[in-house]
């Protein structure tokens, strides 16, 4: 059996999940790799399952619900959007100024303008919350679907920091070890982190140091004579499709899904957001200058790399940047206005790449793409030109996963500091995702599925102008 494993480790080699990874065994219960294929081809994941993904692109900091999806032009200066308004190619319909490729496809999207995260606080609650029992949301349907594709191994669970993507930007700083909480449940559910000390990201083309040079050469050598063995064996037992399948998944299929070299040079450029957020267009005042530049130049790799997993078993994938969204005016974040050229444009840009890729690709209804943060930005704009905190009201998209799409949802005051109609909870939400992966008449029918996800997805309401 292979091993691949952190030297630094060594003493405690199959100790812990975070350190190494036994490619002959990806899953908890001493399962081979070819058992593996074939209880996933014997299931066929069965009918609990919808055969569908979810990549929730949080947005931390906390983005204004004026400048991005609800403009209110119609208010006074000190309230409407400083980037002003775009016509969507949704009647009466607009956004924020600065989300002009979006706006033509908001035919694509579902725009919640009733959302509200509850409080004013930096955390994580859309995506780690107490209702989720302290876990990562993608924790909970690892939970219910295991911890690994049982076909090609990927990781159900996914959490992408910039690291993943861009080796030389930033450790992961505020709030980032919450995003790989597990709660209660077991710790080999918690999301795996490339990039941020996951147990794979040392022993994959993603980021090779010098010292692990030697292992890696080691690595290639054994892989090499496995692929030798299967291209030269007339054993029937080396060729059964099962066995085939696992040789496959050991050989590369599972690494290259990470590796975004695979992606075609035009695919590539679609996404870069880089030459958008240049950091010599960036202000070195704002000491949130280093987490502008870590954004912009990974957030459309990022989503590239999201839409890998996905295509090959992931089904959570947690996207997040440091922390950028925080548009106080104040000596670490530029205002609103400024802002919103850092984040806005490169959002923009990244988020409609990945629609239109998945989109072409057939994948629309089998990706649920979520956006939103923790919380939305104040009505009325500071004496210095930014917002502050708000929690009554946060601005939240949607897109794909089959649901039905080019609608709003809801309606917010006059002012934009309330819901005007019924507010949309994070509960809501949490149901409505956990609904769009699982089927719950299934689900309930299940043994041993723990009572606060049973709990999550058959009794709390979802958005029902969505489910």
């Amino acid at each position: 059996m292979l091993h691949l494993y952190d030297q630094r480790q060594a003493g405690n080699r199959f100790g812990s999940r975070r350190h190494f990874l036994s490619v002959g065994s990806l899953l908890a219960g001493g399962l081979t790799l070819e058992q593996m294929c074939q209880a996933g081809s014997a299931a066929g994941m069965g009918s609990l399952l919808r055969d569908k993904a979810v990549v929730f692109l949080f947005m931390h900091g906390g983005p204004s619900q004026f400048e991005t999806f609800d403009p209110k032009m119609d208010a006074p200066v000190e309230i409407r959007s400083t980037t002003g308004e775009v016509q969507t190619n949704l009647p009466g319909v607009t956004f924020g100024g600065t989300f002009k490729r979006l706006a033509t496809m908001a035919d694509r999207l579902a725009i919640v303008r009733s959302f509200t995260t509850g409080d004013s606080r930096h955390d994580i609650k859309p995506i780690v919350h107490k209702s989720t029992n302290d876990a990562n949301l993608g924790t909970l349907y690892s939970r219910i679907a295991g911890a690994h594709h049982p076909v090609t191994g990927m990781p159900r669970n996914i959490a992408l920091y910039p690291q993943a993507v861009e080796p030389e930007a930033q450790p992961t700083t505020m709030n980032f070890g919450k995003f790989g909480s597990s709660g209660n449940y077991s710790s080999a559910l918690a999301p795996f982190a490339p990039g941020a000390g996951g147990n794979l990201q040392d022993d994959m083309q993603l980021s090779i140091s010098m010292r692990r040079l030697n292992d890696r050469r080691k690595l290639l050598s054994e892989l090499d004579q496995l692929r030798w063995q299967r291209d030269r064996s007339d054993s029937t037992s080396l060729q059964t499709p099962f066995r085939q399948q696992a040789f496959e998944t050991i050989l590369g299929g599972l690494a290259d899904a990470f590796d975004l070299k695979q992606e075609d040079d035009r695919t590539l450029a679609r996404y870069d957001t880089s030459p958008i957020a240049r950091p010599d267009n960036i202000s070195k005042k704002w000491k949130n200058y280093q987490n502008y530049v870590d954004n912009g130049q990974s957030l459309g790799k990022l989503l590239l790399l999201s839409r890998r997993l996905c295509e090959r078993g992931a089904g959570f994938v947690t996207i997040t940047t440091n922390f950028v969204w925080d548009m106080h005016a104040d000596v670490n974040n530029a205002g609103v206005a400024e802002g919103m050229r850092y984040m806005g444009r490169p959002f923009d840009h990244a988020v409609s790449a990945f629609l239109d890729d998945v989109h072409e690709r057939g994948l629309s209804d089998k990706i649920l793409l979520v956006c939103c943060g923790e919380m939305g930005r104040t009505p009325r704009i500071n004496k210095n030109g930014g917002r502050d905190h708000w929690g009554n009201l946060a601005p939240l998209i949607l897109a794909g996963g089959g649901l039905p799409m080019g609608q709003v949802i809801g309606e917010s005051s006059r002012d934009g500091s309330v819901p005007k109609s019924k507010p949309i909870t994070i509960e809501n939400l949490v149901s409505t995702i956990l609904r769009t992966l699982v089927d719950p008449g299934v689900l309930r029918l299940e043994p041993d599925i723990p009572r606060e996800i049973l709990q999550a997805v058959s009794e709390w309401e979802s958005i029902r102008e969505l489910i």
